[in-house]
């Protein structure tokens, strides 16, 4: 019998509380629990990136790290990014880049993006390569990924000394 207990989750700036076996992947409840379709399940292996999720300033595989080592945690999700009506600097780079083919990457480069940004506001083109070197793109658009995180660079130049994302430490 798998042993549950409550597991606090900070996602998106809204708390949760579930009953969940301290093991099970993030990835799960993020999607299943929190419907959330921002984090994709690609390899569940944590090699592909499809899946990741910022935690702090760094972009975490929610298909490798349990409810309980992110449990107590900021968590942000690409919806929790920005809104439809309020795009975050990166998401709005990528439309204007048009780094997009199937999609399906896109969580995880935009994740990978955003996580890099906190840390490098001025990344050059080693450090954009080297931030999106483990998220995996099948259908091609690398070019295009590659001028999508140069130009949310520059947005997020351009923006008010104000964090990006909040509460991100």
């Amino acid at each position: 019998m798998v042993k549950t207990r409550p597991i606090a989750l900070d996602v998106n700036g809204r708390h949760h509380t579930l009953d969940l076996s301290p093991e099970t992947p993030l990835l799960y409840i993020l999607r299943n629990d929190l419907g959330l379709n921002g984090p994709k399940f690609g390899c569940g292996l944590g090699e592909c990136g499809a899946c990741a999720v910022l935690i702090g300033k760094r972009a975490v595989r929610a298909c490798t790290i349990s409810v309980a080592a992110a449990e107590g945690r900021a968590i942000i999700t690409l919806e929790g990014l920005g809104t439809k009506d309020r795009l975050h600097p990166v998401q709005q780079a990528f439309i204007e880049k048009q780094a997009a083919q199937c999609g399906y990457c896109l969580n995880g480069m935009i994740i990978a993006t955003t996580a890099l940004l906190l840390r490098n506001a001025q990344p050059d083109e080693t450090a954009i390569r080297a931030a999106l070197s483990r998220h995996l793109c099948r259908c091609g658009t690398h070019i295009e990924i590659l001028a999508a995180a140069r130009r949310a660079g520059e947005l997020m130049a351009a923006l008010p000394s104000s964090t990006i994302v909040e509460d991100a430490p």
